[in-house]
């Protein structure tokens, strides 16, 4: 999807508000040749970063930097047009390299602080047309906090979820937990005996972050009951964390349920079945035995009066 932007060539500082996701969801294939790279950084109080942005377009010669705000809001920090550089001022950003077609652009970002931190982009320009980049998110780093990697947990679904009363299908609700990673560069996939899923999955759209520092995230995958009780059906959370290196890969599995066998609440049910059982015979036991002491009893009582 091509985005059409009003862009002067003295202009000192542009915002588009325009969702992260509305620019990343792009049918067009020359998006998919403008290429941002690396993904992911992790960089300390005052280092530099660099951030590199090329495309195989033919006669486009300009290339756009922009950082994500909080608020979602994209700021200009400046522009490549061919090999003459344009960043905007008093930003801390530097622009060099070449805007042209199979060429490398890349934006310095200096003396980096927590402010830093972000999403940026590069975008392939015309003048009337865009096509973004992928994006790499910049983490600076905090004083104190370590890079740690998430624990990650699945948790079963409920034995009470919900039942479709129209066709009586069961809808089971696996839950994928990571936490305690810092920072919080994650992403989080689900697969099945199949392959990946996509259907079904609903993701938090950013982790949480806690009182000490640390991030969670939560993600849940909904599947038809004949899913879940299919015999030998497996499910599977995987969290890749970029750890400031290389991206690493944590999975967690979780086996389904065969409808034919024994299931850990037909186990509790029919064991309270059988304690309740047992409980009422040992009654009738005790019944019967006082039963028997009284008919004892009476004879004997008989058997004295008759003497």
């Amino acid at each position: 999807m091509t985005l059409n932007l009003a862009i002067k060539h003295n202009n000192m500082f542009v915002v588009f508000c325009i969702a992260l996701n509305i620019i990343l969801v792009s049918g067009s294939s020359l998006s998919d040749q403008v290429h941002q790279t690396p993904a992911d950084i992790n960089k300390k109080p005052e280092e530099t970063a660099e951030i590199t942005c090329s495309h195989s377009i033919e006669s486009y010669n300009r290339i756009l930097w922009y950082k994500q705000l909080k608020n979602k809001e994209l700021q200009f920090l400046g522009y490549m047009l061919s090999t003459a550089d344009n960043p905007e001022p008093g930003l801390g950003v530097k622009v060099k390299g070449s805007a042209n077609k199979d060429q490398n652009c890349t934006l310095i970002i200096e003396g980096l602080s927590l402010n830093s931190s972000a999403v940026y982009f590069c975008a392939c320009d015309t003048g009337s047309e865009a096509y973004f980049g992928k994006g790499t998110k910049l983490t600076v780093l905090e004083t104190g906090i370590n890079i740690t990697a998430p624990t990650v947990k699945v948790l079963r679904p409920s034995c009470n979820e919900y039942r479709n009363q129209k066709d009586n299908t069961t809808k089971k609700t696996i839950v994928c937990v990571a936490s305690g990673f810092y920072p919080d560069h994650v992403t989080v996939q689900w697969k099945d005996n199949k392959g990946p899923k996509t259907s079904g999955v609903a993701t938090d759209s950013a982790a949480l972050r806690g009182d000490n520092g640390f991030y969670t995230i939560t993600s849940r995958l909904r599947v038809p009951g004949t899913e879940w009780f299919k015999p030998g059906s497996n499910f599977t959370c995987t969290v890749s964390f970029y750890n400031g290196t290389h991206t690493e890969d944590f999975a967690k599995s979780i086996r389904g349920e065969d409808g034919n066998a024994m299931t850990r609440g037909k186990y509790l049910k029919r064991t309270q079945i059988a304690k309740l059982s047992y409980g009422v015979l040992i009654v009738k036991s005790c019944i019967y035995g006082v039963f028997v002491v009284f008919l004892v009893w009476k004879l004997q009582s008989s058997s004295r009066k008759q003497r």
